[in-house]
């Protein structure tokens, strides 16, 4: 497997953003997020006829007000701990603010269920935002910043923010590992793996002749263990080719985003690994303070879904459970990807600071 590393780079443009955020002056910080179910916050209830929601009661029963509020977990994505960890309030989803919002001089969270870089994926979800969807509203943002704050401070905002990219996990969950979908069954993984490439080349591109330059892409965990997957093994043990594709579809993007570095003059991208923490959380579950890594705490129905229902069984010791549903991690679970995150970066920036402590149960 491979050895998990972030780049000097990201040492290098995050460090004084750690800096502001232990000393509370983190105010001005801007953060726009992309992604898919993982990093959702809510855009999906606005789409009326999206078959990817989770605003069922036991979604957010972890959550302030015990309530669902889109996000596709018991409590926090891992993009609700890393605001909190850079000192700031996690973005909104788009879809809830107003044309004009002044909001988004403040970060917006573009995130949708479902959502992956080809536009076919997820297609049986009705809607959903794709990437170029979310793209497409991010370059929208711009255009209201710039009428609000003119040109040039707009720019400078855009230039300055960071931008977290989680996707590409539905292009495989909900689109190339299904028999009955059309890319299935047209391309080798090989191909498949070419076009993702391209497609997400193209889409890291764009963004940045928006303005964005600090873009973080989150590689994909081990999806083969993921209980959807598990359940397709008559052992429930993780589906091993699933999970080389992963690395493969990983080793890729690192390769793109090195490319995309030179290619793009001012673009400072950074590929963060979470592949080997991911596995090692589920191989050695003690380790973190879990109990349960091969099943779900929602005990869920994996062939109509995998979501946790309304009617679902959910488990009392939810923080004992590395899995929420089918697809999803659990808050604790994503307590400890994202301060494994963190505890990498002050490694890596040499810093003398600690992260917060790990979930212990």
């Amino acid at each position: 497997m491979p050895t998990m590393a972030i780049p000097l780079i990201l040492a290098v443009f995050m460090a004084p953003i750690i800096a502001m955020a232990a000393n509370h002056t983190s105010a001005s910080l801007v953060t726009f997020i992309f992604g898919d179910s993982l990093t959702e916050v809510g855009n999906n209830n606005y789409l009326r006829y999206s078959l990817a929601r989770s605003d069922f009661p036991f979604y957010g029963i972890d959550y302030p007000n015990q309530k669902p509020t889109g996000r596709f977990s018991n409590g926090r994505t891992i993009s609700d701990i890393i605001s909190e960890k850079l000192g700031i309030t996690s973005p909104p989803p788009y879809l809830s603010l107003n044309h004009d919002d002044d909001a988004v001089l403040k970060g917006v969270n573009y995130a949708s269920g479902g959502a992956g870089i080809l536009n076919e994926t997820g297609i049986y979800f009705i809607e959903r935002m794709t990437f170029d969807d979310q793209i497409d509203y991010f370059e929208n943002t711009t255009k209201v910043m710039k009428k609000k704050v003119g040109e040039e401070a707009a720019k400078s905002l855009l230039h300055g923010a960071i931008y977290f990219i989680a996707m590409g996990s539905n292009d495989y969950i909900n689109n190339f590992l299904q028999p009955f979908l059309p890319d299935s069954r047209q391309y080798t993984h090989g191909e498949f793996l070419g076009i993702l490439n391209l497609k997400l080349a193209k889409q890291l591109t764009r963004l940045y002749l928006l303005g964005a330059r600090k873009m973080i892409f989150l590689g994909l965990g081990p999806l083969g263990c993921i209980p959807s997957q598990r359940a397709k093994s008559s052992t429930n043990q993780c589906l091993d080719q699933v999970n080389e594709w992963v690395i493969q579809f990983n080793s890729k993007v690192q390769k793109l985003i090195n490319v995309l570095n030179v290619k793009l003059k001012k673009a400072q991208l950074t590929f963060a690994d979470t592949y080997q923490d991911g596995i090692d959380m589920i191989e050695n579950p003690g380790k973190y303070g879990f109990k349960v890594s091969n099943t779900s705490c929602c005990k869920v129905e994996t062939t109509v879904g995998g979501l946790c229902l309304s009617y679902a069984h959910v488990c009392d010791n939810r923080s004992e459970y590395v899995f929420w549903d089918a697809f999803h991690t659990s808050d604790a679970a994503n307590v400890v990807l994202a301060d494994r995150f963190f505890s990498k970066l002050f490694a890596t920036s040499n810093s003398s600071t600690n992260s917060s402590s790990y979930h212990m149960g």
